[in-house]
């Protein structure tokens, strides 16, 4: 049960730390504890006005009319009653006014910060009170022989006189408990003079016990008494204690959230409006964002997708060209026969008759395919010389067209080249055009994974954050506790000890896979068992550097 109280106490601390790290989280948080304020003065206001009137009507006239004296108070037309009744009121106010003088010197802000002061520093003696008491309850309750042999505490002020009586044990321990639930929640002592005053009360009572009772009634008495324990001493503190943090813990979500609300619930109608007028204009900006997605999907995500995968299956209407496959064929086989075609009227004029054979026309035919056109370059040469003539004739004209059909054919090869190197690369130029479609689709699917479906994420990063402040405690707690002399902690850091170990357990549970979780249990236990605080040192020094690096390679703390 003190584990449970003394956990949760550290998030109100936080929370009051938050309001005093800058005047405007103060500012703020008295903007928001306005209204509460408020409303506990005018209840202040009401239940005094309430006694006055009642003194009024039990025939106390001396008090009612010295109140009702006062001048000024309501309009010549009210009744005497309303005039009493307002003087009262008026009354009241003023006192309140004149007993708030002092606190009026200082500003509201000065006032919030004093208040979240007061108020931290209340929460901070009950995490501290709590912290020892849990510490004694675990040193010293149920301590039987063999149990506990290495915790260090042999010469524990609860220890029997003799070790074999396991019935003393369990009186005493009950004793223990009774007793420290009463005075675990004295906020005006110190954790010594509690500590004091519930050994004190144990060794009283156990004597008494001891001395006044039977071996046959003794176990009736430890029962009546364990009963009422879990009947009314534990409700009752229970109780106490959550009344204590309602009254100095953090607002709560109506005292911290009402500003927001209420500017929603203001603004409301004025946004249903806005969504009313604008109606068809959100419509049209809905489709127009579902064709715009539907477009990019389908024509830079899903057909460039099957365009690699044709290119891949070789499919004949994926292939990149740049030029048809037979232009080049027919071109170079048109340019063999303008070549052979003029050298051969070239021959027979000059001789009269065919006198070139095959083996000539077919080796004038391979030159050409390698680019020689020699036969029409000397033409054109001799027809330079007289270009007239030439035209005349018709021989510089053709010559100049079979040239123009050889830049063309050179031009087509060319072109071949890039072809071919296009077709070589026709895969990489399908994956460079999947590309952007891709990397937009998941960027765009990891925002909308981190804004909707990325809370466990967050939760994930919050609580490893958590753990690392959890750990920054307990190296605190080893590093400000002065050890015993048998060279362990003292009760009151033993027991935040044992909160933070607690705290680490659960969120180990939830971060942590199965098989890492067993190793990391097995770390806390050597932690929190009082073996030595170099021990318990060491075990720390342990859990940071396997754990909170991912070290484990798996996922960490941190």
């Amino acid at each position: 049960m003190l584990l449970d109280q003394i956990v949760p106490l550290s998030d109100h601390i936080w929370y009051w730390d938050y309001v005093l790290s800058s005047p405007l989280s103060t500012t703020l948080h008295m903007i928001q504890i306005c209204p509460a304020k408020f409303w506990i003065w005018a209840s202040e206001v009401y239940e005094d006005s309430k006694a006055r009137l009642q003194r009024y009507a039990s025939g106390n006239v001396v008090n009612a009319e010295s109140e009702a004296a006062s001048p000024n108070v309501a309009a010549s037309n009210t009744t005497p009653q309303w005039r009493r009744f307002y003087a009262i009121v008026q009354s009241t106010i003023l006192e309140k006014s004149l007993a708030d003088v002092q606190r009026r010197l200082m500003s509201p802000v000065a006032l919030c910060r004093a208040e979240a002061r007061r108020k931290q520093a209340k929460l901070k003696k009950l995490r501290e009170m709590t912290a020892s008491g849990l510490g004694v309850l675990i040193d010293e309750g149920f301590a039987f022989t063999g149990i506990g042999v290495d915790d260090g505490r042999s010469d524990s002020e609860l220890s029997p006189p003799n070790s074999q009586e396991w019935k003393g044990v369990v009186e005493r321990s009950v004793a223990l408990m009774d007793m420290m639930l009463r005075d675990v929640l004295d906020l005006d002592l110190n954790t010594n003079q509690m500590e004091d005053k519930v050994f004190a009360a144990v060794a009283e009572d156990a004597l008494c016990i001891q001395t006044e009772e039977d071996d046959l009634s003794r176990p009736a008495v430890v029962a009546k008494r364990l009963h009422a324990l879990l009947d009314d001493q534990l409700p009752w503190n229970m109780i106490t204690a959550r009344r204590v943090v309602e009254k100095n813990g953090r607002p709560s979500r109506l005292v911290r959230y009402w500003l927001p609300a209420t500017a929603l619930l203001l603004s409301s109608t004025t946004i249903l409006r806005i969504f009313v007028n604008k109606r068809q204009e959100i419509l049209d900006w809905i489709r127009d964002l579902g064709a715009t997605v539907r477009d990019f999907w389908f024509n830079w995500v899903i057909e460039p997708v099957r365009k690699v995968i044709g290119t891949i299956r070789h499919d004949a209407n994926s292939e990149i060209a740049i030029m048809s496959r037979d232009s080049l064929k027919a071109d170079r086989e048109s340019l063999e026969r303008m070549v052979v075609d003029f050298t051969l009227d070239k021959s027979n004029n000059a001789s009269g008759g065919s006198t070139m054979s095959e083996t000539q026309i077919a080796e004038i035919r391979a030159k050409v395919r390698e680019g020689d056109v020699t036969p029409i370059l000397r033409a054109y040469e001799k027809d330079l010389r007289s270009p007239f003539m030439g035209t005349v004739r018709g021989d510089l004209v053709r010559t100049l067209l079979i040239q123009v059909q050889k830049t063309k054919v050179d031009v087509e090869v060319a072109m071949s080249g890039i072809d071919s190197l296009l077709r070589s690369q026709e895969l990489v130029f399908g994956f460079v055009g999947l590309t952007p479609g891709i990397l937009v689709s998941i960027g765009a699917a990891r925002y909308l994974l981190s804004v909707f479906g990325g809370r466990r994420g967050y939760s994930e990063k919050r609580k490893a954050g958590r753990c690392v402040r959890v750990l920054r405690n307990i190296d605190r707690v080893f590093s400000e506790a002065a050890p015993t002399q048998t060279n362990v902690l003292p009760y009151k850091d033993h027991g935040y000890l044992i909160c933070e170990v607690h705290v680490l357990r659960q969120f180990a549970h939830q971060l942590l896979p199965a098989e890492i979780e067993k190793d990391f249990l097995e770390d806390l236990d050597d932690l929190a068992n009082l073996r030595g605080v170099q021990y318990q040192q060491r075990a720390l020094d342990r859990i940071r550097w396997a754990y909170s690096n991912g070290s484990n390679g798996e996922r960490s703390l941190s």
